[in-house]
């Protein structure tokens, strides 16, 4: 393994733990497949014990995925280690990933746990996962503030108990990449038998050096596994981020001198559909992925790669999947090319029913909007749209209207359970009228705490696609919703984020 880096993938489960992140089991299950055709090494497709839900989620994630291996989280006790097992049970390449705590603080404030207590339960608990499945991954929560030496006895326990990868986490962002590449370093010294497993990474974003961390980790410390997530998605200020690990380690593979069996052409496409799903927007300057990540506006710039590319390019665009944006279909295109595409997307409907009202939905965008782009399509499958049946909420239409020196109003016609009911309201603009007009029913009482608009594509007719992020009783949401007007948009994640709110999910957080 000594020349290659394997790439853990956790957006769907640390990503996931970002407020207003949460995905349903067909979203999961999309961006896993995705993430299968990225060819990730390490798929952690969840928390089992954490809710029924998330169990459910990462079953059917073990059931469908074969080229990558699928992973549950589970804390360091027979429950959450016999509920993965149980969960991962259909997955020929499963892994279970439990963790404990090892620093002084989180020890004594959030386990209430003595060190010998920690210690024991860390051995008992590898040993009890390992006669379950021969692949074991032992994370020290909050490794890198704990003492150097208790955790190394640690990890010497578990290592000789079973555990085949060993990760130390920066939990809370709190690393400088030279300390933590040497703490890391020096810890596997410390460790008689470190030889025998695959030391892995987990870093946070809390201080923006999650990736300068991770490669740190793995130049100085040995380390070759990095655990990361598309777009950075985390908690907090987010994780390592898979595209940028990916890219550095590619395009230094004069420093790194290790291989990577990232296919990177699916990158931007893993991209745009997480952020799609999740309603998380790519910032523009982000790198890799970012709108403007291989745009000049600089004279002298854009000259010089007119010139030679690699003048100020030290990555093809292309190579991360840049090129896929192209026009695939039109108004012309048929059912069966429509579903081919859904295929190549990445995007699996269950039955034909579902197929023919997305192809219904792609004619009806067709009609308004001339050029249809990957990034449309994979809106309009984005979120429970397709199944309009299955919602407590969904979108009918809308009028509004508004004009300088008036009050904008708008009425819209939506359903509650299945049944239509019309709303109308006056607002400081068509979006606040519209949203007014959906509250005077719905009364949820939420606070909205982001809205966000994005074009999906490049021109005037592109679709729009709005986030709305609520907050109710503790719970944070987002919705999506994509339309050519703006202001239906906006109603649609409007209504998609009520849907999430009015679904109570449980779930046990954790951290990586």
């Amino acid at each position: 393994m000594a020349d290659k880096l394997i790439i853990f993938d956790t957006t769907l489960r640390d990503g996931e733990q970002s407020p207003g992140a949460s995905m349903t089991r067909d979203e999961k299950l999309r961006i896993a497949r995705q993430l299968e055709r990225l060819k990730v090494d390490v798929i952690e497709a969840g928390f089992a014990a954490s809710s029924n839900g998330d169990f459910e989620c990462v079953q059917a994630i073990a059931r469908a995925i074969k080229d990558s291996t699928v992973c549950s989280l589970a804390r360091a006790n027979d429950r959450d280690i016999a509920r993965a097992a149980e969960a991962l049970q259909d997955s020929a390449n499963a892994r279970i990933h439990l963790f404990i705590a090892t620093s002084p603080l989180h020890m004594e404030k959030k386990l209430r746990m003595t060190p010998d207590e920690v210690f024991e339960q860390a051995r008992l608990s590898v040993r009890f996962a390992r006669n379950l499945r021969d692949d074991i991954e032992f994370s020290a929560e909050d490794g890198y503030r704990s003492d150097i030496d208790f955790l190394a006895r640690i990890c010497e326990t578990v290592i000789d108990e079973g555990a085949t990868t060993i990760n130390i986490p920066d939990t809370v962002g709190y690393a400088i990449p030279e300390l933590y590449g040497n703490f890391l370093k020096t810890l596997r010294e410390k460790v008689p038998n470190s030889d025998k497993v695959v030391w892995s990474v987990h870093c946070h974003n809390d201080l923006g050096m999650a990736v300068a961390n991770s490669l740190a980790g793995v130049k100085i410390g040995g380390a070759r596994q990095v655990e990361c997530t598309i777009n950075g998605l985390g908690e907090r200020a987010g994780n390592c981020s898979l595209e940028e690990v990916v890219m550095a380690v590619k395009t230094r593979k004069d420093y790194f001198g290790l291989d990577v069996g990232i296919d990177t052409t699916q990158i931007l496409a893993a991209s745009k559909m997480v952020s799609s799903t999740t309603g998380f927007v790519v910032q523009p300057n982000k790198a890799v992925v970012g709108a403007n990540a291989f745009a000049h506006a600089s004279g002298i710039h854009q000259d010089g790669v007119l010139k030679a590319r690699d003048t100020y390019e030290i990555m093809r665009a292309e190579d991360v999947g840049w090129s896929a944006n192209k026009i695939v279909l039109g108004k012309l295109s048929g059912r069966n090319a429509f579903k081919q595409r859904l295929q190549e997307l990445g995007v699996m409907l269950e039955s034909e029913s579902e197929i023919m009202t997305a192809f219904a939905k792609f004619k009806e965008l067709a009609d308004r909007k001339s050029e249809i782009f990957d990034e449309d399509i994979l809106a309009l499958v984005s979120d429970e749209r397709i199944a309009p049946g299955h919602e407590q909420y969904g979108f009918v239409s809308l009028s509004q209207a508004s004009e300088t020196g008036e009050r904008p109003h708008a009425e819209i016609v939506f359903t509650i359970a299945g049944k239509e009911v019309r709303g109308h309201a006056e607002g400081n603009g068509p979006v606040d009228a519209s949203l007014k007009a959906i509250e005077s029913h719905v009364q949820s009482g939420a606070e909205m705490v982001l809205y966000s608009v994005n074009a999906i594509s490049g021109s005037t007719d592109a679709q729009g696609e709005v986030t709305v992020r609520l907050q109710n009783s503790g719970r944070v949401v987002n919705g999506v919703g994509a339309d050519p007007d703006i202001v239906v948009a906006s109603a649609k994640a409007y209504l998609s984020a009520l849907n999430k709110l009015h679904s109570k999910v449980e779930t046990v957080a954790a951290q990586g």
